[in-house]
């Protein structure tokens, strides 16, 4: 009950106040992205430049980094456990509350929003530029929105049902480790020169991770865009016909979601580090994009969210019920 208490509070505080960007220097996830850094550059030195060393230095870095964000986390809550339990409580709150992302991604998404409807479109450049790892310097208006709608599909998964589904399951220690899975995709997940082979491991450790998340959240995100009057019908045959489009296992799955309940095409060509990289696109091209779509693909997140909060806490209530069952029964019988 205690892991279900703190994921329930967790997730209305992460409503509340998202991550405030004073306190960023605190949170957990900029703190994993600077021990990747300094495992990154001190494995490299350690292993040598070629694709066998970059692998095996690369999946060091990733069987490390999340077992040590896990222990150590479980750790600190069992010595606050020990000093005074309401402390490690409020503690693990705040964790639940930081290893997810729905108010900051919808936050986020509307700042685009606002650029694009009352600014310049170099301001919805830089705006887009904070949530997207590709260039941003070369989008048009309609790639600005489509960047900003894709964005928010795809980390309705990676930043709101995965680590909760994490957080359901084994609490905020458990939500952590994925979150530092996560951000190891994000830093070096990537086919280039440099990351090609010190990647590889992290970024299959991800598709791991991700891989049974990535389709609850498709199926919450259809149900969201029932509840929020979007086309839940087509969101669900084009994820049907388009969710295995991507080189990733994962990553098409609420994306081809998202653009079949809007009604527009998303994906295609982006540029990342200066390269193009040819991804196919999802979804048809029923109608341009407009301004409005990130408004409505917001409402969708947002109600998906509360769905899959909803879902994860029945799923643990009912297995705490099973449990206490089982339990009585074997006192009976014994």
């Amino acid at each position: 009950m205690r892991i279900l208490a703190a994921s329930l509070l967790g997730f209305l505080l992460d409503l509340l106040i998202g991550d405030p960007e004073s306190l960023s220097f605190l949170h957990p996830v900029v703190l994993m992205g600077k021990a990747i850094s300094f495992l990154e550059a001190f494995l490299r030195r350690l292993f040598p430049k070629t694709a066998a060393g970059e692998k095996f230095a690369g999946m060091l870095l990733a069987l490390f980094l999340p077992a040590a964000v896990f222990f150590c986390s479980r750790g600190i809550l069992w010595l606050l456990q020990r000093l005074w339990q309401p402390l490690a409580f409020v503690v693990e709150v705040i964790w639940c509350a930081q290893a997810l992302a729905v108010k900051n991604l919808k936050d986020e998404a509307m700042r685009v929003h606002r650029a694009l409807t009352s600014s310049t479109l170099e301001e919805s450049r830089k705006a887009v530029s904070r949530i997207v790892g590709r260039n941003t310097r070369s989008l048009d208006r309609a790639g600005v929105i489509r960047a900003t709608v894709e964005t928010v599909a795809e980390n309705f998964s990676d930043g709101v049902i995965a680590p909760m589904a994490f957080m359901l399951l084994g609490g905020a220690p458990l939500s952590l480790c994925y979150k530092a899975v996560n951000t190891m995709d994000s830093m070096l997940g990537y086919k280039n020169e440099r990351y090609l082979h010190f990647g590889c491991f992290p970024a299959r450790l991800d598709d791991v991770a991700n891989f049974l998340p990535s389709r609850i959240a498709a199926l919450l995100l259809i149900a969201a865009a029932a509840l929020t009057g979007e086309n839940a019908s087509r969101a669900f045959q084009i994820w049907k016909r388009d969710h295995r489009k991507h080189e990733s296992p994962n990553s098409a799955q609420c994306e081809s979601v998202m653009a079949g309940a809007l009604g527009v095409r998303l994906c295609g060509p982006a540029v990342y580090f200066g390269q193009v990289k040819q991804k196919p696109y999802l979804g048809d091209d029923l109608r341009p994009v407009d301004p409005g779509d990130i408004p409505r693909a917001c409402r969708m997140e947002l109600t998906g969210s509360f769905l899959g909060i909803a879902l994860f806490c029945l799923i643990r209530l009912l297995f705490v019920i099973l449990q206490t069952i089982l339990i009585r029964l074997a006192f009976v019988i014994l």
